[in-house]
């Protein structure tokens, strides 16, 4: 990535720590601010028969299970952060959800994601930050409510959203908008420093797509959060070390593994598999937040 095959050893054990990072408002790396929040939102359930394209060496094949598909705002004194956006809120509108043709899964949406922000007293102009960890349709499927805000996406994930590939195959459908938004670049291989105090990063994870991210959240009372995005999607994913048949790259992910492991011990951080029902139920219950 970005001249290197593999994600650069700035995720490496110690170089996270210490590292200059690319920063949006300053730089250097202090305690998180006290009122930094996350709050957990449910954007979306898996009903799953089989999960055998999680796995590219058949052990999940027949197997089936239940999985979330959340969204996650951060409140910072210098902003609102929405890390993905989850399933489109059409499905919402759907009897019995959605079932893509051909696909052994059903995509539910028990609750809008604007009618959650609400709660909170936002709308969708009101979030001053977007990013994702990716931009498939289950992570970036509300993209276009929030074309008003700082987007901040990794380089290659970037080309990538917006290739002639992209284009064809119709995936650019649900973010759409953000194709003629200036978006910030997270190019080179540090870290993205998004509020400039060292509460709120991005790394890169490359593999599963060609930018995949993850966030390092650092909270004042519960300690570092890591949210992983699509690195381990099922609860084996991680013990096992699975990689789905669609990932971009094998080695880059399985590299990317290793990293953000790394990264995990070093910063003392909870790690968050997004999709795992069991990490999403343990977080506080919305609205409440995790502090």
């Amino acid at each position: 990535m970005k001249g290197l095959p593999l994600l650069s050893a700035c995720l490496a054990l110690s170089a996270c720590a210490t590292a200059k990072t690319s920063t949006g408002d300053a730089k250097g790396e202090v305690d998180a601010p006290a009122s930094v929040k996350l709050y957990a939102m449910d954007c979306g359930r898996v009903q799953a028969s089989d999960y055998g394209s999680m796995a590219d060496d058949g052990s999940m094949n027949g197997v089936g299970g239940e999985g979330i598909n959340p969204c996650y705002l951060i409140r910072h004194p210098k902003g609102d952060l929405l890390w993905d956006t989850g399933f489109s809120e059409a499905i919402a509108d759907m009897p019995g959800g959605l079932r893509p043709q051909g696909a052994p899964m059903r995509f539910e949406m028990p609750r809008k994601l604007t009618v959650q922000l609400a709660e909170l007293g936002l709308a969708p102009a009101d979030i001053d930050y977007l990013s994702f960890s990716h931009m498939h349709f289950d992570h970036a499927g509300n993209a276009n409510l929030f074309a008003s805000a700082k987007w901040i996406v990794d380089a290659d994930e970037y080309a990538s959203a917006f290739s002639e590939t992209a284009h064809r195959r119709g995936e650019v459908t649900h973010y759409s908008a953000l194709e003629h938004v200036k978006p910030v670049l997270m190019e080179g291989d540090a870290p993205y420093d998004v509020f400039g105090d060292g509460s709120v990063s991005i790394h890169q994870a490359p593999g599963h797509t060609p930018g995949h991210t993850v966030l390092l959240l650092k909270t004042a009372k519960s300690g570092a959060v890591l949210l992983t995005g699509d690195l381990w999607p099922l609860g084996a994913s991680r013990e096992r070390s699975l990689v789905p048949i669609y990932n971009s790259d094998r080695e880059q992910t399985l590299e990317s593994m290793r990293r953000v492991e790394a990264l995990a011990k070093d910063s003392g951080a909870r790690v968050i598999q997004q999709h795992v029902l069991a990490h999403f139920t343990a977080l506080p219950a919305f609205p409440a937040p995790l502090e």
